[in-house]
C-alpha cells in the first residue's frame, strides 16, 4: 500500500478496496478453473471383462468372412476333382430356382440339399477337413475382415468365448474358427457312418431359427446367460439368433436386417466399401446347396481366366 500514500485517505480506501476486490475475484476464478467438473456419462464397458456368462456368436458369410463359405469350398471340391462339369445343369439351376423365387418351399429345398450332399457321399470325414485346411488358405483367409475380426478379439480379449454360428458343413466351419483362433464353431452337420459321408444330413441345415436354437442349446449346457452375450450377423434370416441375446449387432447388413436394426435400435456395423455394400451375395438359405450355384460360379470365373 506503500505506493499509494501520495493519494488522499479517501482515495487510498477507494483503490485498496478495489485492489481487494480485484484479487478476491482472481482467486475464486482460480479455485473455479481447477476444480474438476464431473465426468460426463459413459457407455456402460461392453464386452465386460470376466464376466464368464456372457459370450459372442459370430454368423459366418458376409459377416465375418467376404462372401460364402459354401461358395469357397465349392470351388476347392471342384478344382480336386469331387465332381465333374455334367453335373454342373442340375446344380446350377435348383439354385438359380432358388435365388430367383426367394422363398423356402421344402420339397425343392430338399432336392438341392440331396443333390449338394451328393458330392461328398462315399467320401471320408477326415478328407474333408484336410482338404478344408487347403481351401482356408487358398481362397479364405484373405476374404476375413478386418473390423469384425477386431470385435471378435475384443470378446477374446475380455475373457469370453467366442463361437461361429453357420449353415456351412461344422468341417469347414471348425477350420475357420481354429485358424481365427476363437472357442469353436455352430455349423451344419452331414451325417457320417464309421468315419464316411452317408449323403444325408442330421436334422436341417444350421439357417434361420435352427441358428437361434443351436445358440440357446449351447448357452444352456454352456451356462450362459443370453441377456449379457452379443451375436453378430448380416443377415435379415438371422433375426432369431440377434434377438435373444441381449447385445444384437448387425454387420454388413442386407436392406431388410438393417431396416430391422433401426427399429429396434441395434447397433450397426458396415465394414463393406461403397461398391462392396451394393453386391448381393450367395444366399445362405439354400444350406449346403449353395455349393452348387458357388461351385457354377467359380467354373464360369475360372474359364474367363484361361
Amino acid at each position: 500500500m506503500a505506493a499509494l500514500g501520495w493519494l488522499t485517505p479517501r482515495r487510498r480506501s477507494a483503490t485498496a478496496r478495489s485492489v481487494l476486490a480485484g484479487e478476491a475475484s482472481a482467486e475464486a476464478a482460480r479455485k473455479s478453473s481447477q476444480e474438476t467438473a464431473p465426468p460426463p456419462p459413459r457407455e456402460a464397458e461392453f464386452p465386460v471383462h470376466g464376466d464368464e456368462r456372457a459370450a459372442a456368436f459370430f454368423d459366418l458369410d458376409n459377416t465375418v468372412m467376404q462372401g460364402a463359405a459354401l461358395f469357397h469350398f465349392g470351388r476347392g471340391l471342384y478344382k480336386r476333382k469331387f465332381f465333374e462339369t455334367r453335373d454342373l445343369a442340375r446344380f446350377a439351376w435348383q439354385q438359380a430356382w432358388f435365388r430367383l423365387a426367394g422363398v423356402e418351399d421344402p420339397e425343392h429345398m430338399q432336392d438341392v440339399r440331396d443333390s449338394a450332399l451328393s458330392i461328398v457321399k462315399g467320401h471320408r470325414v477326415s478328407e474333408l477337413k484336410s482338404i478344408g485346411e487347403e481351401i482356408y488358405d487358398e481362397y479364405m483367409a484373405e476374404r476375413i475382415w478386418p473390423g469384425t475380426r477386431a470385435l471378435a478379439q475384443a470378446h477374446l480379449d475380455a475373457g469370453q468365448k467366442v463361437w461361429l454360428v453357420t449353415a456351412a458343413p461344422v468341417e469347414i466351419a471348425q477350420v475357420i474358427s481354429r485358424r481365427l483362433g476363437l472357442t469353436g464353431a455352430l455349423g451344419t452337420v452331414a451325417e457320417s457312418v464309421a468315419g464316411v459321408y452317408t449323403g444325408r444330413l442330421v436334422g436341417e441345415p444350421l439357417h434361420g431359427p435352427a441358428k437361434a436354437e443351436a445358440v440357446r442349446a449351447l448357452a444352456s449346457a454352456e451356462g450362459l446367460h443370453l441377456s449379457r452375450c452379443a451375436a453378430y450377423s448380416d443377415s435379415h434370416n438371422d433375426i432369431p439368433m440377434l434377438s435373444l441375446v441381449g447385445h444384437p449387432y448387425a454387420i454388413n447388413p442386407d436392406a431388410k436386417l438393417r431396416r430391422h436394426a433401426r427399429e429396434m435400435d441395434w447397433r450397426l456395423r458396415d465394414y463393406r466399401t461403397g461398391r462392396k455394400a451394393a453386391k448381393v451375395g450367395i444366399p445362405a438359405a439354400a444350406g449346403v446347396g449353395a455349393v452348387a450355384g458357388g461351385t457354377a460360379a467359380a467354373i464360369a470365373l475360372h474359364r474367363r481366366r484361361r
